[in-house]
């Protein structure tokens, strides 16, 4: 497995999760709020999530923060 810093780590999860929905970026994004640019930096990891807007974009996916860190990307 490749080895990605914590920021990318997290956009991968939130990005494997939204097409799995079958959503596009903006779609998603304006579904909880975000701002189309922020929410694609996160998911790309050029930009660092904070721990309120984490929370909204889980909640957008309708799962728990455990079920989101619970993923092969989070285990070194």
């Amino acid at each position: 497995m490749r080895t990605y810093d914590i920021r990318c780590k997290i956009g991968l999860r939130i990005k494997e999760l939204r097409m799995d929905q079958g959503l596009s970026q903006e779609a998603f994004a304006n579904l909880i709020g975000m701002s189309r640019s922020y929410f694609g930096e996160v998911e790309t990891g050029r930009r660092n999530v904070a721990a309120i807007n984490l929370e909204k974009i889980v909640k957008g996916l309708g799962i728990t923060l455990e079920e989101f860190f619970h993923s092969d990307l989070f285990i070194d």
